[in-house]
C-alpha cells in the first residue's frame, strides 16, 4: 500500500506509441543521408524482424510458463513481471514497424528525388524551362552592394523541358535562386513558369536540384483564396508596423505570423544567444496562445468540452490561414491540435500518444521534416511540456510555491531543457540565461501575439485601428527585444559546446542521464552541489575573461596556419571574410570562435592556396552572400577551387577591380588596388592581390593581401598624399621582406596585424619589417605567437585583444 500512496493522483505517461514515432523519425533521418538501396534494405530487414517477432508473440513462444497456483504475493509479482516483459516485447515490434515505415517512406521519396531525367540535367548543369508549384514564401538574402538581393524559394516541380525540348513530369522538389524583384510577391500555392540553369543540391534532404532562375516568373493561374486572404492580412500587418521603431516593428510580424523580412539581424542574433529564437517564427507557442485566448473565452461562457474544442479548432484553422499553411505552420498546428484532442476527450493522458501519432504521420507525409530543426524543436518542446512540466509544477507546489508561479517556472524550464540539445547542435553553445530570459519574456508573449493577430485581422477594413493595435503590441515586443539584448550581453551567458549532430547527441544523452539519476534524492542533492560548484568556479573566470570575440571588435585576424583569414563584423553573427586560409577546418574554427553564422561577402585577395585552401570551411553550415575575387586568374588551381565551391552552393562570384565598393551594416570598403594589372613581377598573383581600404565603426583598416613592393609602389603613385593612412594595417604577405618602406610610412598604422604560421620555412615575418612598424608607433600582433588577434574600439579608444589576453590593452 505504501507504493500506491506514493504514486496516488499521478499516472505514468502512456508511451505505447512513442517507440513507433521515434523509430519512424530516426529511420527517415538516416534515410535522407543514405542511398536508396541501403534505405530499402534497412526497411526490409526491419520488416522481417517485425514479422518474426509477431509470430513469436502470437504463438506464445515468448510467453513465460505459468507459475504454480495460489494467490500469493509472489505469484502476483511474477505475473506483473511477465506482463511487463510482454509489453516491452511489443515495444520492440513497434520500433521495428517504425523503422519500416520511416525507411520506406523516405526511400520512396528519394526515388523521385534521384529520378534519372533530373539527375542527368543536374550533372550537366543544363538550362531548362520548368513549371513549379510554390511551397513556401520567398526568402530574401542580401547580396553585395550594387547587386539586388537573392530570393530563395522552395517549390515542387510540375514539369520541365531540357535542351532536347523533351517534356519530363516528375513531382520533385526544387530550390530556386533568383534576383528579379518579381519573385518577391509570390504566394505559396502559386503555379509559375520560369527558365534557368539546374545545379546540384547540397544533399541531406529531398531537394532534387537548385534552379538559378535568370528571368522573372510567369504566373500560371491564381493561388487559392486562403493564400490570397493570408497575403492581404500579412501585408496589412506589415503596413501597420511601418510607423513603429525598427526593432519592435521588425519583430512583431515575425512573432505573430513568422514574417521576418524586416527583423533586425542584431535582434535575431540576440534571440538566438538567449534561447528565445523560437519566438521569431510561428511555432506551437503561437498556436497555444491564440487557441488559449479563445479557450478562456468559451470556458468563461461555461461551454462544454466538445463545444470548446470545436470553437478552438475554428480559431486554429483561421490562424493557419493567416500565417499560411506552409509545412512549418502545419507542423505547429498539428502540435496544437494534439492538445485540443486531449481536451475534447477529457483525457490529458491521451496527449502523449497523440503527439507520437502526429509525429509519425507528419514524417510519413513529409520525410524531410525528420531533418528539420524547427520540427525537432516543436516536438521536443511539446514533449517537455507534457512529460516534465506537470511533474516539476507539482513538485514546486508541494514545496510551497504558489500555483501560478510554479506553472510559470516549470513551463519555460521544461521546454528549454527539452530543446537544449537541438539549440546546442545549431549554435555550438549552451545558454545559461535561456530559462530566466524566457521566464522574463512570458508576460509579454501573449499580449504581443494576440494584439498582433487582431491588428492583422482588422487591417483590410480599418487601417487606423490596425496601426493602434500594432502600437499597443509594440510595447510587449519592445520588452522582448530588451530582454534578449541584455541577456545576450551577459559575459557568462553562454558556454561553448560541440556543434552539429555530435554536440546535440552528447547533450541529449547527458540530459536523459541526469533526469533519470535525479529521481533519487541523494543523486539530486549531489547534482545540485556539483552545479553550484562549477558555476561558482567558472563564473569569476568568465566575468574576468568574457571570451571571444571581444566586445567592440572591428577586425580580427585568425590563427589558421601559414595563411590569411581576416574578419570584419557586419552585425551580430554576420561578417565579411577576407581570405580562407590553407585549411577548411581552421577557417571554420575561426568563424565559429567569432560567432559568425552568416558570411555577407567572402573576399579572395588572390588565388594562392594559403588564401583559398580553406574555402570549404567558410561555406560549412553557413550561408555566403557572394564571393569577390581578383581579375587576375592565376594560379588556376586556387581559382578552380573557389569557383567550384561557389557553384556547389549556388553563390555568385564577382571579379572586382579598383573602385569596387561594398557597404553593409557597420562595414564599408573600397577596392584600391591593383589600379592596373601588373605583369612580369617577382610574383604576379601576389602583386595583383585585391587591396581593400575599409571603415568599420569609424576605424580605417587597410587589408593589403599579399601585395609586394611592385603593387605597393604603384598604389603610392596613384594615391593622393594621406590617402593610404589607416589606423589598422593587415601586413601584406605575412610580413615578408618584400615591403616598400615608403608604403609602410604612408599607412603609418597604430595596429599592425600579421597572419603567419608557426615555424614556417619562408622566414616570415621579416624582423626588419616588424622593427620598422614598431618604430613608426604600431603595436604589432602576430598570429603565430599570440593566436587569434583583434583590434577593438572601446571607451578609451582603439585597443588590441588576443585570445587569452585581458581586453582593453592599449597600443
Amino acid at each position: 500500500m505504501s507504493g500506491v500512496r506514493v504514486i496516488a493522483g499521478r499516472q505514468p505517461p502512456d508511451l505505447r506509441l512513442a517507440g513507433l514515432a521515434l523509430a519512424t523519425w530516426l529511420s527517415a533521418l538516416a534515410g535522407l543521408h543514405l542511398s536508396v538501396p541501403v534505405t530499402v534494405a534497412m526497411a526490409l530487414l526491419a520488416a522481417v524482424g517485425a514479422i518474426a517477432g509477431y509470430g513469436y508473440l502470437s504463438h506464445g513462444l515468448w510467453a513465460t510458463p505459468d507459475r504454480a497456483g495460489g494467490r500469493s504475493n509472489r505469484a502476483d509479482r511474477a505475473g506483473a513481471a511477465d506482463r511487463l516483459v510482454e509489453r516491452h516485447r511489443w515495444l520492440v515490434i513497434a520500433v521495428l514497424l517504425g523503422v519500416v515505415c520511416g525507411a520506406a517512406a523516405t526511400g520512396a521519396r528519394m526515388v523521385v528525388r534521384d529520378a534519372a531525367p533530373i539527375a542527368e540535367l543536374v550533372r550537366e548543369r543544363a538550362s531548362i524551362t520548368a513549371e513549379l508549384l510554390v511551397r513556401d514564401d520567398p526568402r530574401a538574402v542580401a547580396g553585395a552592394t550594387g547587386r539586388p538581393p537573392v530570393y530563395l524559394l522552395s517549390a515542387e516541380l510540375t514539369w520541365l523541358r531540357g535542351p532536347d525540348q523533351q517534356r519530363v513530369a516528375v513531382p520533385a522538389r526544387i530550390l530556386v535562386l533568383a534576383s528579379d524583384p518579381a519573385w518577391r510577391g509570390l504566394l505559396p500555392g502559386q503555379r509559375i513558369r520560369t527558365t534557368g540553369r539546374l545545379g546540384a543540391p547540397r544533399g541531406g534532404d529531398l531537394t532534387a536540384g537548385v534552379l538559378s532562375a535568370n528571368a522573372a516568373p510567369v504566373r500560371v493561374g491564381q493561388p487559392s483564396w486562403a493564400q490570397r486572404a493570408a497575403g492581404s492580412l500579412r501585408a496589412g500587418l506589415q503596413r501597420a508596423c511601418v510607423p513603429l521603431p525598427d526593432e519592435p516593428g521588425g519583430l512583431l510580424p515575425g512573432l505573430v505570423v513568422g514574417d521576418t523580412s524586416r527583423l533586425d539581424p542584431a535582434v535575431e542574433e540576440d534571440f538566438l544567444t538567449t534561447g528565445m529564437t523560437h519566438l521569431n517564427a510561428v511555432s506551437g507557442s503561437n498556436v497555444a496562445i491564440v487557441v488559449g485566448a479563445v479557450l478562456l473565452l468559451v470556458r468563461w461562457a461555461r461551454a462544454g468540452p466538445w463545444l470548446a474544442a470545436g470553437l478552438c479548432g475554428l480559431a486554429l484553422v483561421g490562424f493557419v490561414i493567416l500565417v499560411r499553411p506552409s509545412p512549418s505552420v502545419v507542423r505547429a498546428a498539428t502540435m496544437g491540435a494534439i492538445g485540443l484532442a486531449a481536451l475534447a476527450a477529457g483525457r490529458p493522458r491521451a496527449a502523449l500518444p497523440a503527439l507520437s501519432a502526429g509525429v509519425t504521420v507528419l514524417v510519413l507525409v513529409d520525410p524531410e521534416l525528420a531533418g528539420d530543426a524547427g520540427f525537432a524543436l516543436s516536438v521536443l518542446a511539446t514533449g517537455g511540456l507534457l512529460l516534465l512540466a506537470p511533474r516539476w509544477r507539482d513538485g514546486l507546489r508541494r514545496r510551497g510555491v504558489p500555483a501560478g508561479l510554479a506553472e510559470a517556472l516549470a513551463v519555460p524550464a521544461a521546454a528549454q531543457l527539452a530543446c537544449a540539445p537541438v539549440v546546442a547542435g545549431i549554435s555550438g553553445t549552451v545558454s545559461l540565461v535561456a530559462v530566466p530570459a524566457n521566464l522574463l519574456a512570458v508576460p509579454a508573449i501573449a499580449p504581443a501575439t494576440v494584439l498582433g493577430v487582431l491588428a492583422a485581422a482588422v487591417s483590410p477594413l480599418w487601417p487606423a485601428g490596425a496601426e493602434f493595435l500594432a502600437w499597443l503590441a509594440s510595447w510587449p515586443a519592445w520588452w522582448l527585444v530588451t530582454v534578449a539584448r541584455h541577456g545576450a550581453r551577459l559575459p557568462a551567458g553562454t558556454l561553448p559546446w560541440p556543434g552539429g549532430a555530435t554536440g546535440a547527441l552528447l547533450l541529449a544523452g547527458l540530459t536523459v542521464a541526469l533526469l533519470v539519476a535525479t529521481r533519487h534524492p541523494v543523486v539530486r542533492r549531489l547534482v545540485a552541489v556539483v552545479v553550484v560548484a562549477v558555476v561558482a568556479g567558472t563564473l569569476p573566470v568568465r566575468l574576468a575573461a568574457p571570451g571571444w570575440p571581444p566586445a567592440g571588435w572591428v577586425v580580427a585576424a585568425c590563427a589558421v596556419g601559414q595563411g590569411d583569414t581576416v574578419v570584419l563584423p557586419v552585425a551580430a553573427g554576420r561578417a565579411v571574410v577576407v581570405d580562407a586560409g590553407p585549411d577548411p577546418g581552421a577557417a571554420d574554427g575561426c568563424l565559429r570562435r567569432l560567432g559568425v553564422r552568416e558570411v555577407a561577402l567572402l573576399v579572395i585577395s588572390h588565388f594562392h592556396v594559403d588564401h583559398t585552401g580553406g574555402v570549404a570551411g567558410v561555406f560549412r553550415n553557413r550561408p555566403v552572400g557572394a564571393v569577390l575575387t581578383p581579375q587576375w586568374p592565376e594560379p588556376a588551381a586556387g581559382r578552380g577551387l573557389v569557383l567550384a565551391e561557389a557553384a556547389a552552393h549556388s553563390v555568385d562570384v564577382v571579379a572586382g577591380a579598383a573602385g569596387w565598393r561594398y557597404r553593409e551594416g557597420g562595414v564599408e570598403f573600397t577596392v584600391i588596388g591593383p589600379s592596373r594589372p601588373l605583369r612580369g613581377t617577382r610574383s604576379d598573383p601576389n602583386n595583383n592581390s585585391l587591396m581593400l581600404l575599409a571603415t568599420v565603426s569609424g576605424v580605417r583598416i587597410l587589408l593589403a593581401g599579399d601585395a609586394e613592393t611592385e603593387e605597393q609602389r604603384a598604389l603610392l603613385d596613384d594615391t593622393a598624399p594621406g590617402g593610404l593612412r589607416a589606423e589598422v594595417l593587415k601586413v601584406a604577405h605575412h610580413g615578408s621582406a618584400y615591403q616598400d618602406p615608403a608604403f609602410l610610412d604612408a599607412v603609418r598604422p597604430r595596429i599592425a596585424l600579421v597572419p603567419v604560421g608557426t615555424g614556417n620555412a619562408y622566414g616570415h615575418p621579416n624582423p626588419a619589417v616588424l622593427g620598422r612598424l614598431a618604430r613608426g608607433g604600431a603595436r604589432v600582433l602576430r598570429t603565430d605567437t599570440e593566436g587569434d588577434v583583434a583590434a577593438v574600439l572601446g571607451g578609451t579608444g582603439l585597443g588590441v585583444v588576443t585570445r587569452g589576453t585581458p581586453p582593453g590593452r592599449q597600443p
